[in-house]
């Protein structure tokens, strides 16, 4: 009985400890502070990492005690990437609800070869602000919206984010060694962009440039079809930007930007290009090659005649 009564009170005082250090730990860390600061989650954190921040910031008593709050209470899988206005006075529930909802901004990424149209239809599903009128502006600076991932505010400004954006590529862009092109800015963008939505793979990219630069420079026409893909814009059918499917009517739209039809450059970029497709321009391969075609894979196979190209048609079955 002696020995009963004994356990009994040994695990009647974990229990009370346990409770203690729960309640404790779950506790605002100062009830009287509510000076603010600002918490910054990364895209990809891990609750681990949060937690251990949070506590290193001064704004949870314990971690362990966040992350299984977390985790059990189901906030995890919720947390957002983005930046929270915090406070010593908020208790854990209050901050775990937080991060699942109060973010200030978001984290947006931008794939390399996105038209303006698709940058506008991101950004209208993650900025409250969003105003149709946005899709316009963004399509006028094509090819300078620099593919990124960046940290924008929910109550943005079209003009802040170009700004953020054109302020990334002029960064990017003067990383470049332009001194053996004699390519004007507007017309390295301008390439790059058919360099991107042409070569899938990299290895393509430095031979793609090759051969619309070998095209440009003796006034041939480039025969591009991401040309025709944004000329002919949204395709309802297929549901993208890009329409896959391209048929000979297709390649006989009226417009500036159909390269089948009108020889040298379209008159603006036709997507907004990585720093890879915009050094592939200004660092080509040197090659005598004027055609290539892609395989099923998205490969890509060039030629410099076109017999060379009929057996590349011929040999990978398209």
């Amino acid at each position: 009985m002696k020995k009963l009564i004994i356990i009994v009170l040994v695990l009647a005082t974990v229990s009370l400890g346990g409770l203690l250090w729960w309640i404790n730990g779950t506790s605002p860390v100062n009830p009287a502070n509510k000076e603010s600061a600002i918490f910054v989650i990364q895209k990809g954190s891990g609750l681990k990492e949060i937690a251990l921040r949070l506590e290193a910031a001064g704004l949870i008593r314990d971690r362990i005690i966040f992350f299984l709050y977390a985790r059990f209470g189901r906030f995890e899988g919720k947390i957002q990437a983005g930046d929270f206005r915090l406070n010593p006075s908020m208790s854990v529930e209050e901050i775990a609800q937080n991060l699942t909802h109060g973010t200030l901004d978001v984290w947006i990424t931008i794939p390399e070869g996105e038209r303006g149209t698709e940058i506008a239809d991101t950004l209208k599903e993650k900025i409250p602000t969003f105003d149709p009128s946005w899709t316009i502006i963004l399509t006028q600076n094509e090819g300078f919206l620099f593919p990124d991932t960046y940290l924008i505010p929910k109550d943005a400004s079209i003009n802040s984010i170009i700004i953020q954006m054109k302020n990334n590529f002029e960064q990017k862009y003067q990383s470049l060694d332009t001194s053996k092109t004699k390519l004007s800015k507007s017309e390295i963008v301008t390439l790059a962009s058919l360099v991107e939505r042409e070569a899938k793979f990299a290895e393509d990219r430095p031979l793609v440039a090759s051969v619309l630069l070998n095209r440009f420079q003796i006034g041939m026409k480039l025969d591009i079809d991401a040309t025709v893909q944004y000329a002919l814009g949204y395709s309802t059918e297929e549901k993208t930007w890009w329409r896959k499917n391209l048929t000979f009517e297709d390649l006989k739209i009226t417009s500036p930007y159909n390269t089948y039809r009108n020889a040298g450059l379209p008159p603006t970029p036709i997507a907004n290009p990585g720093i890879e497709a915009l050094r592939a321009v200004v660092n080509p391969a040197d090659t005598n090659f004027l055609y290539y075609i892609s395989d099923k894979t998205g490969h890509l196979h060039f030629a410099k005649t076109l017999n060379e190209q009929s057996a590349n048609i011929k040999k990978f079955g398209l």
